[in-house]
């Protein structure tokens, strides 16, 4: 019997793809390694074996592979039984996991080379001009790419033309494959094996009494070999000797040095590590002792600490006690900026077993992240990383601390697998009987809901570190401010007059509006006309530090416009404010104090972070304006005033949770104030200070929050008492979206009844060029999930086979949190 074997393909295919395999492969091939496969007319892809079987495919004929690249699985077993609940729990294929979770260096490319055929005799006469033109252009190179082709004929159908001169035989075609990967190799020097001897060196040394510089350098390799034991470094030995980098050579040359290269990791630790655990307080020691008997009996527990509890150090008690059993311990955080303070952090204490992992990383950096964990190296027993690391090859993990649990930056949301990290990693801790601990001054909803129901564990931690005491709160209303001629720009007197007290005493300021550049929208004095994005249904942000409008959802930027588009007059003014226009008033009104804003814009780099986070640290930056990546849980020592500039953008938004987020918000940026033992100060400026989540927020009543919005979640439907898929349609068509929302949403109401709402069209309803409409389905509590899933899946097979809805893209995004 022939043999076959089932592989994912990085591509959205719902099923496997079964390609034919000699009896040897059969034998050698396991789940998880790699494999080059041809797929279509012309591609090759990097593939995953899923499984080896005997049973031929009905619907096409089988290829055979083109190699194999791996000697050992690269993904484990679990792995794959965890992209497989991924993929089936949120409705993608596991071609799309597969993409999401591998890093680029491992998915290779091919490239198709043309070549010429040798042997062949042509006549001219025989090839139409555009054949003739590559013909030509291969007697001046060896080789073609399809890129190449594509730019000598100025076409971008160019297949038809090359599959003519295949059957032609004038050129061969072959599929070269690359490695992306290289490894960083470090050049290493030692003295000759000849010259290890006292006398043998004694003569060299005579030898090289007249090359000065070539006998120092020998001399400075010597002294560093007795001094440090390790590898003498060519970089090292230069800095050491003063000898330029053509002396050495000159010495490798003549057989007196001897040149190695080692093979390092692109991110290391080489500190030793300098700190023990601190000692837990009263509080701390009692919640360490609650979460391990909560843990006895449950897998997920709940932290709900208040901030600056010191829910990091329990963490550290807890990482260090699964170390000593030789486990490995996930640590998830919702943003890259957080990883870079606690990254710091945890290598004081445990030294270079930590590793990072996040998409700042080059490629080379994620593969050797990637491998470490894979072999459950020294250097790979914590692992810290947004929500990617989930998906990476742990062989023996015992414990996942999810931190900021509430954090909507754990919900994938585009491309697909669009999974909530998590839900997804107690699913994963599951898979290997380990624990999870959500921690968080602020939980979602579902998460306390599930606490209260006995489904989690819950441990709470209500005192501050150091009996610190919470910050004071102060709501500011800007309509009374206004009205009395009491601001200066977005600044009232109260706000003006606390920071200028703070820096007075030497603490920092912290200010929040969860808005970048610097105005959101440029309007006319004159007719009213606002520039709009050209692609989608939104007006333009002015961004002053580069003088241009820029589009926050598709990208799209021009320059800024000297008078109005509509009636031509020169009055353009702005509506709104950004983090740049508050820099821009900071400044003013403090102008001997530095001032640093931190956004999406001024973070872009893969050090932007850290370099803002240090700068803040070190007390080099005074007032620091910010979005919310400031609200996530970073730890500043000296910051005394937080203000929040504008409270009601975050309350008016259309959206169930608004509320819920709006609290977790302001109370986790009020929470960056007082950390030490001086009380911090909130000012939050709002047009309605009377707002039940303004004044939950200033009483640091969560529970009371919790239980308002959990009375307005039973009464519309809403998680955590129902669970939700939407379903978004997509075209460049308004009519074509019209038309096939309609179609879906009919098909599904005649299953769903009223727990259909839709289709209607989302408030920024064009992206792209490309016009959206939502449908949501809300599930009950007794209704099984699954099969809800599988009745979706039905319908969406049926309207894929309707040819006028083909080209409309539908997307699924189950528990839409």
């Amino acid at each position: 019997m022939t043999d076959f074997v089932d592989v994912i393909l990085p591509i959205p295919l719902q099923k496997a793809f079964t390609y034919y395999i000699t009896e040897a492969e059969a034998t050698f091939l396991k789940p998880g390694m790699r494999v080059a496969v041809p797929f279509g007319k012309s591609k090759i892809y990097t593939a995953l074996v899923y499984k080896t079987h005997k049973t031929p495919p009905t619907a096409y004929e089988a290829k055979t592979i083109h190699q194999i690249l791996d000697e050992k699985p690269l993904v484990t077993e679990q792995q794959l039984q965890h992209w497989q609940w991924i993929s089936s729990y949120y409705m993608c294929s596991l071609g799309e996991v597969m993409r999401a979770a591998m890093p680029n260096a491992f998915i290779l490319e091919s490239e198709t080379i043309i070549s010429r055929n040798e042997t062949a005799e042509i006549s001219d006469s025989e090839l139409k001009d555009d054949e003739f033109l590559i013909y030509e252009a291969l007697h001046h190179q060896s080789s073609l790419k399809i890129d190449d082709v594509i730019s000598i004929l100025d076409r971008k159908r160019v297949l038809p033309i090359i599959n003519s001169l295949v059957e032609k035989g004038v050129v061969q075609l072959q599929e070269e494959i690359y490695q992306k990967y290289t490894p960083k190799l470090v050049r290493y020097v030692r003295l000759h094996s000849t010259f290890k001897s006292e006398v043998k060196l004694q003569e060299l040394l005579e030898d090289l009494s007249r090359a000065k510089k070539q006998r120092e350098v020998v001399l400075s390799l010597f002294q560093l070999e007795v001094r440090s034991k390790k590898p003498i470094k060519v970089s090292d030995l230069a800095t050491h000797s003063g000898a330029s980098s053509a002396i050495i050579k000159a010495l490798i040359d003549k057989d007196i040095l001897e040149e190695y290269h080692i093979q390092i990791d692109r991110v290391s630790f080489d500190e030793e590590t300098t700190d023990d655990s601190k000692e837990l307080n009263e509080f701390q020691t009692k919640a360490l002792s609650e979460i391990k008997l909560q843990f006895s009996e449950k897998s997920v527990l709940l932290l709900h600490g208040v901030t600056s509890s010191g829910k990091t150090e329990l963490y550290i008690k807890l990482i260090e006690e699964q170390l000593a059993t030789g486990k490995q311990v996930l640590y998830l955080l919702p943003e890259i900026a957080l990883t870079t303070q606690l990254v710091s952090r945890l290598q004081n204490y445990f030294g270079e077993k930590v590793a990072v992992f996040h998409s700042r990383y080059s490629g080379n950096e994620r593969v050797e992240a990637w491998n470490n964990i894979l072999n459950s190296s020294e250097k790979a027993q914590i692992i810290i990383g947004a929500r990617s690391a989930l998906l990476l090859p742990f062989q023996n993990l015992g414990f996942i601390i999810v931190d900021e649990e509430h954090e909507q930056s754990y919900k994938q949301f585009d491309p697909a697998p669009r999974y909530h990290a998590r839900d997804a990693a107690i699913v994963l801790a599951n898979m290997f009987g380990a624990k999870t601990l959500l921690g968080t001054a602020t939980p979602s909803l579902e998460t306390y809901y599930n606490a209260s129901e006995g489904k989690y564990g819950l441990v709470e931690l209500s005192q501050r570190y150091n009996d610190v005491l919470m910050p004071d709160i102060e709501l500011v209303d800007l309509a009374d401010k206004y009205k009395r001629k009491r601001m200066k720009g977005h600044f009232s007197d109260r706000l003006i007059e606390e920071m200028t007290e703070a820096l007075v005493e030497g603490f920092q300021v912290i200010l929040f509006q969860n808005r970048r550049g610097f105005s959101p929208i440029i309007e006319c004095t004159t007719c009213g006309h606002s520039p709009q994005c050209p692609n989608c249904d939104v007006s333009l942000t002015y961004h002053q530090y580069r003088d241009q409008l820029r589009c926050h959802y598709c990208g799209y930027n021009s320059a800024m416009l000297k008078s109005c588009q509509a009636c031509g007059n020169v009055t353009l003014d702005t509506k709104g404010f950004g983090t740049e226009q508050i820099e821009g008033e900071v400044k003013t009104l403090f102008p001997d104090n530095t001032v640093a804003r931190m956004d999406l814009d001024t973070t872009r780099g893969k050090y932007g972070f850290e370099k803002l986070i240090t700068r803040f640290e070190q007390k080099e930056i005074d007032i620091l304006v910010g979005t919310q990546m400031l609200t996530k849980g970073l730890d500043f020592r000296y910051v005394k005033l937080v203000g929040i500039l504008n409270a009601d953008n975050l309350l008016n938004f259309p959206d169930f949770r608004a509320h819920e987020r709006s609290y977790q918000l302001m109370a986790q940026v009020s929470g960056r104030a007082g950390r030490t033992d001086v009380r911090g100060k909130v000012l939050i400026q709002t047009y309605n200070p009377h707002h039940n989540i303004l004044q939950q927020v200033s009483t640091n009543s969560y529970y009371d929050m919790y239980k308002e919005q959990l009375n307005d979640r039973f009464n519309y439907k809403y998680p955590p008492i129902f669970r939700l898929i939407k379903i978004t349609l997509k075209h460049k068509d308004y009519n074509r979206v019209n038309l096939a929302a309609d179609w879906y949403a009919k098909s599904l109401r005649q299953l769903f009844k009223a727990h259909v709402l839709g289709p209607e069209f989302p408030p920024v309803s064009r992206i792209r060029n490309q016009y959206h409409k939502n449908i949501l389905i809300k599930i009950p509590q007794k209704q099984s999930l699954p099969k809800t899933k599988e009745a979706i899946s039905k319908i969406h097979n049926s309207f894929m086979s309707i040819k006028d809805f083909r080209s409309v893209r539908v997307v699924i995004n189950v528990d839409n949190y």
